[in-house]
């Protein structure tokens, strides 16, 4: 028998069987996760919605388990679904509806500046209602690998490099948390100068970071990195010059060899 931990069940792992007993009678679906293991699952952001509204997510950190959900639809009636990919829906109630098409409306700017600065990064950005604490998240397509699969598909020796894992990677759609001060702030800035550079690198750094925080890895770390450096250098009050490093006060070279060579003769 499949049995699985999760946000209700994390002292013994528990059956689907019994996931389904403790349903609430509106829910539709069996919610899962998958990741490389329990204590990233656990930190994911995309549980925060879900168990504020009461919602068990049972926690798949197995490889194997990214294949069996291929194939295992449904239990007793209940469809099995990802909660990092795109179609998740609530049943919210028609002022919590109205809000959120507000919120879309209003952050549109914002969401076609980001995906002019990312690029083909993402394959589109838009507003999200799964987070309540993150600014942002990353979702990838319901056909589509998930992040857990990708990197397991990535770290195969004889993987295909082109053909089915160039048409299954998983496309990416950024989703911002609408009332988070952080999205709030770059809308800000967004309305009063979309091509300030500011704009351009925090766009960058929120996606690279949400990448991580979403279970991906990085294409190119070192540019994360030099980032971060940037941020840090920021907060440290510092300009470039400052927080260059010090040139040596050695000799150089030449001069070390010739006065050798002199105290030789």
């Amino acid at each position: 028998f499949l049995r699985y931990y999760s946000t209700k069940s994390t002292d013994e792992p528990t059956s689907l069987k019994d996931y389904v007993t403790r349903m609430p009678e509106k829910q539709k679906f069996i919610y899962y996760i998958t990741g490389q293991s329990r204590q990233a699952v656990e930190s994911s952001p995309f549980l925060e919605v879900l168990k504020r509204k009461g919602y068990e997510v049972l926690y798949m950190v197995d490889p194997i388990d990214e294949y069996a959900v291929q194939q295992l639809k449904d239990f007793e009636g209940k469809e099995l679904k990802s909660i990092t990919k795109e179609g998740l829906e609530f049943e919210d109630d028609e002022d919590e509806k109205k809000k959120f098409d507000e919120q879309k409306k209003e952050l549109e700017p914002l969401c076609a500046t980001m995906k002019e600065i990312l690029g083909d990064k993402v394959e589109k950005v838009v507003v999200t209602d799964m987070l309540s604490e993150s600014p942002c998240v990353i979702l990838t397509g319901q056909f589509g690998w998930s992040a857990n699969m990708e990197r397991i598909m990535q770290s195969q020796a004889l993987r295909d490099s082109g053909g089915m894992s160039s048409y299954m990677a998983s496309k990416r759609t950024l989703g911002l948390h609408p009332t988070h001060p952080i999205i709030r702030a770059l809308k800000a800035k967004v309305a009063a100068d979309k091509n300030d550079k500011t704009v351009r690198d925090l766009s960058n750094l929120l996606y690279e970071a949400t990448l991580l925080a979403s279970g991906f890895t990085l294409d190119d770390p070192s540019q994360f990195s030099s980032r971060i450096n940037r941020m840090v250098m920021l907060g440290l009050s510092l300009d470039d010059e400052e927080a260059a490093p010090a040139e040596s006060d050695a000799p150089a070279l030449e001069e070390v060899t010739e006065s050798n060579m002199e105290e030789i003769d």
